[in-house]
C-alpha cells in the first residue's frame, strides 16, 4: 500500500500541515524539520497526490512541450535544453509531437491545458493566427521557440532567421554562384522556416540575380523535400551551381538526387544547410551549414516560462540568439 502524508507526518514526528509546507517548499519551515521530513519521504517512497496537490496550489509542477516534428534532430537538443532546466526546478515535462499537422497541434493545446499543465513551451510548423488565438483563449502561459508571432504577444527565443536566409545566400553568392537553387518553406508560412526564404529574396536582390521560380521549390523541412526538390528543378533548370536548403535534412536529400543525377557535391554543386543538426558533421560530404544554438534556445526558454508561471520579472521578453555558418566540405 502506498504510503501517505499522514504516514509521512508519523514518521518524521510532525504535524500533516508542516509536511505539506515542506512539500510546498514554504520557508517557514527550519532546516533540521525540513530534513526528518525530506527522510521520511524518502524511507516511505512517498509521492505526492499531483491532482489532490494542483486543486489546492492550482500549480501542477508540469509543463507541456509541443514539437512539429519528433523525427528531426533539431528539436531533441532544444527539449533537452529545456528538460536540464525544468529538473533543476523539479518541474515534470510533457511532450507532444504535432507531426506538422495544425489541427494536431490544436488537439494538444486542448489536452495540456486538460491536464492542467503550468505552461507551455509551444514550437509551431505554421504558428497562424487561429493558433494563437487559441493559446489566448486557454489562457496558457506560454513561450514561443524557434519562432515569434508577428504582434510579439508572446515571449519568444529565436534567431533572426531573415538575417540567417541572407546569410546563407550570401556566402553561397559569394563563392560566385549564380544558378542557385532554394528549397525550403514558402515566406508565407508566417514562421521561421518561411522568413529563411525572405532572407534569400534579400540577397540575391542585392546582388541582382534573378530569381528563377523553376529552381525554387516548397514542401517542409524533411529529407523527401530535398529529394523530390531536386528531382523537380533539374527537370525544369537548365543548370545549377547551387542549393540553399532550409534544413540540414533537406540538404541530404537534395545531395542524394544530385548523386542519382551524376553531379558531385560540391565540385559541380555547392550545397548549404540550415541547423546544424548532429548528422550535418558525419554525412558525406560534411555540410556546410548555419548553426543555431538548439541547446541555449531550451534552456533560456525554459527559464523565461518558469519565471513567467512564478510571476516573476522577465528581464527580456524576446531573446534573438546569435547563428553562425560553418564552413565543411558541401561548398567549393
Amino acid at each position: 500500500m502506498a504510503a501517505s502524508i499522514k504516514d509521512v507526518a508519523k514518521e518524521a514526528g510532525v504535524s500533516i500541515a508542516t509536511v505539506s509546507r515542506v512539500l510546498n517548499d514554504i520557508d517557514v519551515v527550519n532546516e533540521e524539520t525540513k530534513k526528518k521530513v525530506q527522510e521520511a519521504i524518502q524511507k516511505l517512497g512517498y509521492r505526492p497526490n499531483i491532482v489532490a496537490r494542483s486543486l489546492k496550489t492550482q500549480r501542477t509542477k508540469t509543463i507541456g512541450i509541443l514539437i512539429p516534428d519528433i523525427s528531426s534532430q533539431f528539436y531533441p537538443e532544444i527539449v533537452r535544453g529545456a528538460e536540464d532546466v525544468s529538473n533543476i526546478y523539479d518541474y515534470n515535462v510533457i511532450l507532444c509531437n504535432s507531426d506538422l499537422d495544425a489541427e494536431k497541434e490544436k488537439e494538444y493545446l486542448r489536452v495540456l491545458k486538460e491536464k492542467m499543465v503550468d505552461g507551455v513551451l509551444y514550437m509551431s510548423s505554421s504558428l497562424k493566427p487561429d493558433i494563437t488565438e487559441l493559446i489566448r483563449e486557454l489562457d496558457l502561459k506560454t513561450v514561443l521557440v524557434e519562432s515569434s508571432d508577428e504582434e510579439g504577444t508572446f515571449p519568444s527565443v529565436t534567431i533572426d532567421n531573415v538575417k540567417a536566409g541572407y546569410d546563407s545566400a550570401n556566402y553561397i553568392i559569394n563563392k560566385g554562384n549564380k544558378d542557385i537553387a532554394y528549397i525550403g518553406v514558402a515566406k508565407d508560412a508566417g514562421n521561421a522556416w518561411g522568413h529563411r526564404y525572405k532572407g534569400f529574396e534579400k540577397a540575391m536582390k542585392e546582388h541582382n540575380i534573378e530569381i528563377n521560380k523553376d529552381m525554387v521549390f516548397f514542401g517542409d523541412l524533411r529529407t523527401e523535400t530535398g529529394y523530390k526538390g531536386i528531382a523537380q528543378i533539374l527537370k525544369k533548370a537548365s543548370s545549377i551551381d547551387a542549393v540553399v536548403c532550409a534544413s540540414d535534412e533537406i540538404a541530404m536529400g537534395a545531395i542524394n538526387a544530385l548523386r542519382e543525377n551524376q553531379l558531385s557535391v560540391p565540385q559541380d554543386v555547392d550545397v548549404i544547410g540550415f541547423n546544424n543538426i548532429y548528422s550535418a558533421r558525419v554525412y558525406y560530404p560534411n555540410l556546410t551549414t548555419v548553426a543555431q544554438p538548439m541547446y541555449d534556445m531550451g534552456s533560456i526558454a525554459m527559464r523565461m516560462l518558469i519565471k513567467l508561471i512564478n510571476q516573476k520579472t522577465i528581464e527580456q521578453g524576446h531573446y534573438v540568439l546569435d547563428h553562425e555558418i560553418i564552413e565543411r566540405d558541401s561548398c567549393k
